[in-house]
């Protein structure tokens, strides 16, 4: 992202940050759309060097908008989903549904007869009991689905407890070691209504380096040599880190994706195995370092010796993942370029102690009302995580590229609000 101060002001791609604030007001998220579509051609780059048939489908829980779904239109990216919300927006823009697969842990009998007769691509089926109710729901529309199964590893990343997903203990995928994943596999094999075209894993969030993924394809590949099963489509999932903060790691992607797909070929050749189509589902990696959030400043409040709390008009509403996660995140004053000398807390106006959005951050000492705030990396599991919590407004969207600024979600109303209301 092109960040950087232009005449005392802080810019992104050119555009004065205040001007766009002014325009469509506090809390605002903005996207830098160059960023999101480079982003989507370094996966595509380092694939295409490998030599390897793959596809390539963007995570739309990270941040869902119709807007963004046509950028990955555009940008030859398929979309994973996990509901029938999800579904619904992606059938609103240029996507085609065939490039779309449903993933989910607990599918509703009314969200599998949608993403049938929406045409999904595949399913990622996650528990036994779902490949026969898939099977029954496919056999009354006539028709063959395709699947693929998501399969539990015993492989932990290193990250956060909530955002792992490949340990023994997950509500995710069926589990290799105590015989649940080749129990489905069999299962889907016998579905007449199902074409089992592979398996997928994911073994969590904010990975910033392969060796946890190529650890699962040794052992995946191993596994289903062993067990004689063939695949069309191995899915790693995705799970690729940014940086939130100096101190974190980005995800290589050119030397991550290499290692990743020289460890599939040579894995495939020891074993002399048929090459499955690789694909991957990134998300934050795509649209997280693109997205920022602005802020105006309301109380500042200091306890002697204690603390600085300098109140900002949004919170946990927009930014969850401070209270979540205990994220750290960093923060740039908008309307003039000064020296970072305090360390302050930025507190959300939600009506809870813990809606903290950065704590011991470093900000000018002279910031005060009605300054403006940047809180960097805000572009994955922000908005897509915003709530109406203290009946706080959703706030507005816009894309900025070098060319122009354009609102692509609108800031909620309170007519909104209570659209829903039976009154």
């Amino acid at each position: 992202m092109t960040l950087k101060y232009i005449n005392n002001q802080l810019s992104i791609n050119g555009h004065d940050v205040k001007t766009i604030a002014e325009q469509y007001g506090t809390p605002l998220f903005i996207y830098d759309e160059n960023m999101i579509r480079e982003q989507c051609r370094r996966f595509h780059n380092a694939l295409q060097h490998s030599g390897l048939k793959y596809s390539i489908s963007y995570a739309s829980k990270a941040f869902t908008s119709i807007q963004l779904f046509n950028i990955m239109q555009e940008e030859n990216m398929g979309l994973d989903v996990v509901s029938e919300g999800e579904l619904y927006a992606a059938l609103q823009s240029k996507i085609d549904a065939s490039t779309i697969h449903f993933h989910g842990n607990n599918k509703t009998d009314r969200e599998i007869e949608f993403a049938i007769l929406s045409g999904v691509e595949y399913f990622v089926i996650d528990s036994i009991e779902e490949i026969s109710r898939i099977n029954t729901i496919a056999s009354t529309l006539n028709t063959v689905v395709n699947a693929i199964l998501r399969i539990n590893p015993g492989v932990e990343a290193h990250t956060h407890e909530f955002i792992q997903t490949g340990q023994e203990d997950s509500k995710f995928g069926l589990s290799i070691k105590h015989g649940l994943a080749i129990q489905g596999i069999h299962a889907l094999q016998n579905a007449p209504f199902i074409n089992f075209r592979g398996v997928h894993f994911h073994i969590g969030s904010q990975i910033f380096e392969s060796t946890g993924t190529i650890r699962t394809i040794e052992l995946v590949i191993e596994w289903l040599v062993n067990e004689n099963i063939s695949i069309d489509i191995l899915n790693i999932g995705g799970g690729f880190s940014i940086r939130y903060t100096e101190d974190d790691l980005q995800y290589p992607i050119e030397d991550g994706i290499r290692n990743i797909t020289e460890t599939l070929k040579s894995e495939c050749r020891k074993f002399n195995y048929a090459l499955p189509e690789i694909s991957l589902e990134p998300g934050r990696s795509i649209v997280g370092e693109a997205g920022i959030t602005v802020y105006e400043v309301g109380t500042v409040k200091e306890i002697p010796h204690t603390n600085c709390y300098i109140s900002i008009d949004g919170g946990m509403s927009d930014h969850i993942r401070t209270a979540l996660y205990n994220a750290k995140y960093e923060l740039l004053l908008v309307n003039r370029n000064e020296k970072s000398d305090k360390t302050v807390t930025i507190a959300g106006k939600l009506c809870e102690s813990g809606d903290i959005i950065a704590r011991n951050t470093k900000l000018p000492s002279s910031v005060s009302r009605g300054d403006l705030l940047v809180v960097k990396s805000t572009g994955a599991y922000h908005y897509s995580m915003s709530s109406n919590y203290n009946q706080m407004l959703k706030p507005s969207v816009v894309f900025v590229s070098n060319e122009n600024i354009r609102e692509v979600i609108k800031r909620q109303t309170l007519e909104h609000l209570f659209a829903n209301e039976v009154i």
